[in-house]
């Protein structure tokens, strides 16, 4: 019986887990082509430093809510 319910455990993490990445990527990706520039380009090419904090914290954000919503 443990070892079943165990199993069941690590299933539902992988399951969610996965689905989590899976939201974030596109999160990512929708706000690349949202928006008029290219992020990766601002923050690498030309180190918009301010970009690359708004960028982070927005990560943040989207991981906690998807988190949040998962668990």
């Amino acid at each position: 019986m443990t070892s079943q319910l165990n199993f069941e455990y690590l299933l539902s993490s992988l399951v969610y887990g996965v689905l989590g990445f899976a939201l974030f990527l596109l999160s990512l990706w929708a706000m690349e082509k949202l928006t008029p520039f290219s992020l990766e380009k601002k923050i690498t090419e030309e180190g918009n430093i301010a970009l690359a904090i708004v960028l982070a914290a927005i990560i943040l954000s989207l991981g906690m809510i998807y988190s949040a919503a998962i668990h």
